[in-house]
């Protein structure tokens, strides 16, 4: 009888974790109008003033072949496959940033985010935009503000 119960214990607490989950995504997507699409955004001008004020964080989340060929120094690294077992890295107190260099994966990552209760936001720009933002007097600004 115990071998029958537990498991039923085990695949019912499960269940109402999937279910909780899945309905902080149905309830962001529920609430999502015209002030979240603007809120989710981020361009690279305005992501250098909250890092410089500390208010942000830069998550990079490339696959680690990808950031290992070249990076943003200023961003940490955590693939999107590793996301869910890595939310100790990151500060719930500060704004999240996720980035890749386009957009695609900073998209998935900000909305996985944003169902764990986390401030954040996705470059619109990219990594590659953030790059191109931080060349000349905006790059020796940003080292020596920082």
């Amino acid at each position: 009888m115990k071998r029958i119960i537990l498991p039923i214990i085990i695949t019912l607490l499960l269940n109402s974790c999937a279910i909780s989950q899945n309905t902080d995504l149905e309830e962001y997507l529920i609430n999502y109008d015209y002030d979240s699409r603007t809120e989710m955004k981020i361009k690279s001008a305005k992501l250098v003033e909250l890092l410089i004020s500390e208010e942000a964080i830069l998550v990079d989340i490339r696959f680690e072949e990808e950031y290992k060929s070249w990076n943003m120094p200023i961003a940490i690294n955590i693939p999107l496959s590793k996301l869910p077992n890595s939310l100790a890295k990151l500060d719930k107190s500060k704004i999240i940033v996720t980035a890749c260099p386009h957009k695609d994966r900073a998209i998935i990552a900000m909305t996985y985010l944003q169902t764990k209760g986390y401030k954040v936001k996705y470059l619109t720009d990219g990594l590659i935009g953030l790059a191109e933002y931080l060349r000349g007097n905006n790059a020796y600004n940003f080292i020596y503000k920082l």
